[in-house]
């Protein structure tokens, strides 16, 4: 049976998740059933919302008897294996546990909603590219915005009430100018940029539960030397994996793919992350797009296609898509250019 918590895999079931907090709120399923453990005080409110059977537990007793009450109710008091949700607080996952035999197989649900989650059906593709036309127009904002003298932060706060007109909710926000560009995970600081900068922008928002996430590189005035061979070099990359990106493909291919172009230019070493990662509710998710991941990339599987190169010292660049895997290869959800983005433009 599988034990669901507080978070995606819950929303992504069941189109809601109830509060939670300290108290064990689990979902469970199973061959024989569903239920809920349900904190009494979160009854009368989640009852609004779905009609699977509840086992209530109070303050004063406790949830133990309540998840027992549930195994035995969905058949699932002496399971040969369990699923827990990976995002789980360790005590409920003890609770469980301790609810169950001691020679009960243990794995993640990633082996078993994840699979399921992987593959996004029309509903799901409509969202997040919903929220890719959002990120674009982020993008094209901030560019517009950018002049020398105004600080990473300043730039954020563009992109950040971008989103929020919108109607999305600002999820992350990476400006990265000159030097600040080589870090990969850059938090926007208070640097001046200046004129000869390269500056990197990834940036995401969620709107109706979907995100967004994307990254292009602008220039202020003239860009920094060499920049505009390491950007053909990053685009060529791209390229190769957006080519490699099949169904029936392995995962590790397609950063394969992205890799060699960079390593075979003598940069390899400056590409310090894999090429991408997956998206759906979570704006990270399986599967992602490693040297060593097997897994085979199936038709409706959305995930990013990211190469970069960081030179410590001068600038940093990164070009993100997210695709969806079609039969014949994969469908770009941006529809923003990758060229070089020149500020003010």
């Amino acid at each position: 049976f599988v034990a669901v918590a507080q978070g995606s895999h819950r929303q992504w079931l069941l189109g809601f998740t109830p509060a939670s907090d300290e108290r064990p709120c689990l979902l469970l399923v199973s061959p024989g059933g569903t239920a809920f453990l349900m904190p009494a005080l979160n009854a009368d409110d989640v009852r609004q919302h779905t009609d699977i059977d509840f086992f209530h537990w109070t303050d004063e007793v406790g949830p133990h008897v309540a998840l027992c009450q549930a195994l035995v109710a969905i058949g699932a008091n002496a399971p040969d294996r369990v699923a827990l949700d990976e995002t789980m607080r360790a005590d409920f996952a003890l609770l469980v546990l301790d609810a169950l035999p001691s020679n009960v197989l243990r794995s993640f649900t990633a082996d078993t909603l994840g699979g399921l989650r992987m593959r996004k059906n029309e509903r799901e593709y409509d969202l997040l590219k919903m929220n890719a036309g959002i990120a674009d127009r982020a993008i094209e904002a901030a560019v517009a915005a950018l002049v020398p003298g105004m600080t990473e932060n300043e730039l954020a706060a563009v992109i950040r009430n971008h989103f929020l007109m919108e109607g999305a909710a600002p999820s992350f926000w990476i400006v990265g100018s000159g030097p600040n560009g080589a870090f990969p995970h850059h938090t926007a600081s208070d640097r001046h940029i200046v004129e000869g900068d390269a500056v990197v922008i990834d940036i995401g928002g969620i709107k109706s539960a979907f995100p967004s996430d994307i990254t292009r590189v602008a220039i202020v005035g003239r860009a920094p030397e060499g920049f505009a061979e390491i950007h053909a070099i990053v685009e060529r990359a791209v390229q190769a994996a957006l080519a490699a990106a099949k169904p029936g493909v392995r995962a590790r291919d397609v950063d394969a793919a992205a890799r060699t172009v960079i390593t075979e230019a003598g940069y390899g070493k400056f590409f310090t992350h894999r090429t991408g990662h997956g998206m759906g509710i979570d704006g990270h998710e399986p599967p992602y797009i490693t040297a060593t991941s097997e897994t085979v990339l199936e038709e409706g599987m959305v995930f990013s296609i990211e190469p970069g190169i960081y030179l410590p010292g001068r600038y940093g660049c990164r070009l993100e898509e997210i695709v969806i895997l079609r039969k014949d290869g994969p469908e770009i959800l941006s529809g923003l250019s990758r060229d070089i983005l020149v500020a003010g433009g």
